[in-house]
């Protein structure tokens, strides 16, 4: 992974040595919290329904066990225990003092990490595909690229007050596991003629307005790539509408111009800027960056360990079924540690958790750990000599649970239990539903499925592109759940079709039980998913199940 260099550090202290002064000039009332405001956004810093809350970029999802116990060193100095990963890959601590934040941020720099960019109209955290370096499918390891492009858009001075904030997504492998077509730009690795290039894809995004992304270029040769970003960006910044927030971000503009016309300003642009980008030295620093990136030694070990306790141990078994996938070598694993026990909030971790991973990717993980969009930690180089050990650790602190993909593998934003922003929750909803199928013993009879939680209209819980989304309303003081179906944020994405009207708080799981006992009744059998079942039946039967009765709590 990357390794900070002396100017990164030197960044980084004086970066942080300014907020503190803003800190400060706030706390004594020099500032006033509308002049602060721009200030600590610019420095991941929310005020939320009940207090600040720091949020904690995680490039690409990479972090080492060094990292990961400070953060859990942070959780436990300065917030309450715990921290809740996100689905834009970063860590958010909701409960710090605004006085105790400068010192959050220098510990940070301790490890390398900073909250510079979670936050404003700038680009955001670069995220990738969890498995990255590790999964058998993969064309490259991405993340090479991610850090290049972390490293272009950190205060990149043209990029500072875009007209609405800016997300990026990479991914190496023909497999989508970063929901690139639901980004402002998205790039896929692609191989053409014998040669290494991406795909660029313009104008997804989800929220008020969700639009699956466009390709504006089929193939892009890699060492076009930053003045091809540049070109894209820059096009939005001329173009972005500023009088309307809600029509502000990319997608808007792309849908209003037309994808032709905007290609076209963006290919001219690129045009104009290219030669100005000096390519030998942009591939000396992606040259030293791909270095720090090199594959762990993997040594070749008998995987007869792993196939004894599947076979004397049923709870190993079903876990190594759900959260195991195929690795480049045959005899290790990637190893997805579910931070969605049944009934509790989904993404969160405590200290002491986070300190039990960081020990097993040290004795058992060549010292490294993912987080991914979907709110869970991710081990990518085991042995499967080694999984009996790493579960046992796991099950004794409550991060063994076998779900990783299923029912209550549910992604879901903080909702109004912690978001100013939010008209409904989001969490107790998840935990509910985890809990009522942990009950009827269906988790595994539905399989592959993924439900989406959003407490309002932002779609931070990435509701559109769950095969079942919800999104949370308030109506007339009433929380409200309206359901979509069939979304999908894979290669294949896909937003999901509203169902009708929606559902009280206490209604929400009687419809997604209707919902999937309608799916097990008309799938053609077990190997046919929830999603193959939708799209193959479209939603008629699903409505007709979900609005059997005349209800007076339907909005």
């Amino acid at each position: 992974m990357y390794h900070y260099d002396d100017f990164d550090r030197a960044f980084l202290a004086e970066r942080n040595r300014q907020f503190r002064a803003q800190v400060a000039r706030r706390i004594d009332g020099s500032l006033t919290e509308e002049e602060f405001r721009p200030l600590r956004l610019m420095n991941g810093l929310y005020l939320q329904l009940h207090a600040y809350m720091l949020r904690v970029a995680i490039p690409y999802g990479t972090l080492n066990p060094d990292q990961l116990r400070k953060l859990a060193d942070i959780a436990e100095r300065w917030d309450k225990g715990y921290g809740h990963f996100t689905t834009r890959q970063n860590i958010q601590f909701n409960w710090p003092r605004l006085a105790d934040v400068p010192d959050m941020l220098d510990a940070l720099a301790e490890v390398g990490l900073h909250a510079i960019q979670t936050s404003g109209n700038t680009i955001r955290n670069v995220t990738s595909d969890h498995f990255a370096g590790a999964a058998a499918d993969e064309i490259a390891d991405p993340r090479p690229w991610a850090e290049l492009i972390r490293q272009w858009s950190t205060d990149h001075p043209e990029f500072q007050f875009l007209p609405r904030k800016f997300k990026i997504a990479v991914t190496g492998s023909p497999r989508d596991r970063t929901v690139t077509r639901a980004h402002d730009i998205g790039l896929r690795m692609v191989r053409q003629q014998g040669r290494q290039g991406f795909e660029v894809i313009v104008g997804g995004g989800l929220g008020r307005t969700p639009m699956i992304g466009k390709v504006v270029r089929d193939f892009l040769p890699v060492e076009d790539l930053l003045p091809y970003l540049e070109a894209i960006v820059s096009t939005y910044n001329l173009l972005g509408r500023r009088d309307n927030k809600y029509k502000a971000r990319i997608k808007i503009t792309v849908h209003e111009h037309g994808l032709d016309r905007v290609r076209e300003l963006v290919e001219a642009r690129f045009a104009e800027i290219g030669p100005l980008f000096d390519k030998a030295a942009t591939a000396a620093q992606l040259g030293r960056i791909a270095a720090m990136f090199r594959r762990p030694p993997l040594q070749a070990r008998p995987a007869a360990p792993y196939h004894a306790a599947r076979t004397a141990d049923a709870v190993f078994r079903a876990w190594s079924d759900t959260n195991l996938h195929p690795h480049r070598a045959a005899d290790h694993a990637i190893v997805t540690i579910s931070l969605k026990a049944h009934g509790a909030t989904p993404g969160d971790a405590t200290s002491d958790q986070m300190r039990l991973v960081a020990d097993l990717a040290e004795a058992h993980g060549h010292g490294e750990i993912r987080v991914s969009h979907e709110q869970n930690l991710v081990l990518p180089h085991v042995a499967l000599a080694d999984l009996p050990a790493v579960h046992a650790a796991l099950r004794a602190a409550g991060l063994a649970t076998a779900n990783a993909g299923l029912i209550s593998d549910i992604i879901a934003c903080p909702g109004m239990d912690y978001c100013a922003l939010a008209t409904a929750r989001s969490i107790p909803v998840a935990q509910d539903i985890a809990l009522r199928f942990e009950e009827l013993r269906l988790e595994h009879d539905i399989g592959p499925l993924k439900i989406k939680i959003s407490g309002c209209i932002n779609a931070c819980g990435h509701h559109h592109v769950g095969h079942i989304g919800i999104l949370g309303l308030d109506r007339a003081g009433v929380e409200n759940y309206q359901i979509t179906l069939g979304g999908d944020g894979t290669e294949t994405a896909t937003l999901g079709e509203r169902t009708g009207p929606g559902f009280a708080h206490d209604q929400i799981v009687p419809a997604i039980e209707r919902i999937l006992q309608t799916y097990l009744k008309l799938r053609n059998d077990r190997s046919e998913t929830f999603l193959q079942a939708y799209r193959r039946l479209g939603l008629a039967p699903f409505r007709a199940a979900l609005y059997q009765e005349d209800r007076a709590d339907a909005a």
